[in-house]
C-alpha cells in the first residue's frame, strides 16, 4: 500500500490540477467512445436498516440499480454483507457515514468515543447534521473514522469497489476532503469524485466545480477512475410521477460521459416510519429501478450501464 501525506496530497492538487483535459470526457479515457453516454444506477445507504437493505437488493437483483453503498457503522451492515457473502460480482462501497440524521434510529463512530471524541454529540452518536460536523470535528479524527469504517467492511470480508460519502459530508471542508481521498489513494480503492462536464454538479458554483476537477485531476494521476458528472437530485423528487418525469427527461438529456445517478431505494415495512418520514420517496426510487418504461428509455437512448469494479477494471488498463 502506498502511504500519501497531507503534504503530498496537496503537492498533487497544484501540479495536476491543470491536468485534466476539459475537451475529453473521462469515459472517453477510459476507453468508452466520445460519443457513449454509461451511467452507474448507484443505491446510498444500504445496512442502515433492514428496510433499506431489502430495497437495496431488490433494486440490484430484479431491477436496473448496478452499485451500491453500505454504512458500515449502522445496525443492519451484517445482514446485508451475509446476503453478498457469496456473490463477488456484486458492486458496492463503503458509504463513509459521519452524520446520524435521524432522531431514534441512531449509531456512533466505529473508532470509539475514546479515540474521536470530537465526532459525537451529547448522546454518544455522530452529529445529526453536516453542519455540526465542520463546526466540530478534527480531521485526524475524520481520517481515523474513515479507516475504522473500511477496516470493519475488510475485516467482514467485503472487498469494496468504491468509496464515497454519506450525506456528502467529506465534501463539505477542504480538510476532510484531504483526508478522504489520501486513504481512497493509499489502499487504491476508487472515491466518489467527478470532475467532467459536470452538469448536474454545482451547475451555478463555479468554485465548486473547480474544486472537484482539481480532486479528479489528484485521483486520475493516482491511477484511481472518474467519473464527468453525479446526479443528486433525486432525494428531492417526491412523489413517483415526479421521479419518473425526471428521470426520463435527465435520460433522453444526458451527456456523452460517465455519470453516477444517485437513489435511496428502500421497502419501507411496518417500522420504517419511525425511523425516519423519507419512506415514499426512497419506495419510489425502488419503483422506479424496476419500471420497464424506464428500462425501455434506458434502451433507446443507447445507454451503457456500468459499475465501479468495471471502472477501475478500465483505468487499471489506461497508459498514460
Amino acid at each position: 500500500m502506498r502511504k500519501i501525506t497531507l503534504m503530498a496530497v496537496i503537492a498533487v492538487c497544484v501540479a495536476f490540477a491543470a491536468a485534466n483535459a476539459y475537451g475529453e470526457t473521462y469515459a472517453e479515457k477510459l476507453g468508452w467512445k466520445p460519443t457513449d453516454k454509461v451511467l452507474i444506477w448507484h443505491v446510498d445507504d444500504a445496512g442502515m436498516c433492514h428496510e433499506a437493505n431489502v430495497g437495496t437488493i431488490k433494486a440490484m437483483e430484479e431491477g436496473m440499480a448496478t452499485s451500491c453503498s453500505i454504512m458500515m457503522p449502522c445496525p443492519w451492515v451484517s445482514e446485508y454483507v451475509h446476503h453478498v457473502a457469496d456473490k463477488p460480482e456484486v458492486d458496492y462501497g463503503v458509504h463513509l457515514t459521519l452524520t446520524s440524521e435521524w432522531d431514534n434510529h441512531r449509531w456512533g463512530p466505529l473508532a470509539g468515543k475514546p479515540n474521536a471524541p470530537t465526532l459525537v454529540d451529547e448522546e454518544g452518536c455522530m452529529w445529526d447534521s453536516v453542519e455540526l460536523v465542520v463546526k466540530n470535528a478534527d480531521a485526524d479524527e475524520i481520517e481515523k473514522e474513515i479507516r475504522a469504517q473500511i477496516d470493519r467492511a475488510l475485516t467482514m470480508g467485503l472487498k469494496p469497489s468504491h468509496l464515497d460519502s454519506h450525506m456528502g459530508t467529506l465534501f463539505a471542508d477542504q480538510r476532510f476532503a484531504e483526508r478522504y481521498i489520501k486513504v481512497g489513494i493509499e489502499l487504491g480503492i476508487p472515491i466518489l469524485v467527478a470532475g467532467g462536464h459536470l452538469t448536474h454538479v454545482a451547475r451555478e458554483n463555479g468554485d465548486v466545480m473547480e474544486a472537484a476537477k482539481m480532486l479528479s485531476a489528484i485521483a486520475w494521476q493516482a491511477g484511481l477512475p472518474v467519473l464527468d458528472d453525479i446526479h443528486t437530485d433525486g432525494y428531492g423528487w417526491k412523489t413517483y410521477e415526479e421521479k419518473k418525469a425526471k428521470t426520463i427527461e435527465f435520460l433522453r438529456t444526458m451527456k456523452p460521459g460517465v455519470t453516477e445517478f444517485i437513489m435511496h431505494c428502500t421497502e419501507p415495512g411496518d417500522t420504517f416510519q419511525y425511523i425516519s418520514s423519507s419512506g415514499p420517496t426512497r419506495k419510489a426510487d425502488l419503483e422506479l429501478m424496476l419500471d420497464p418504461e424506464v428500462k425501455k428509455v434506458v434502451e433507446e437512448e443507447g445507454i451503457i450501464l456500468t459499475t465501479w469494479r468495471e471502472l477501475k477494471r478500465r483505468r487499471d488498463q489506461v497508459k498514460e
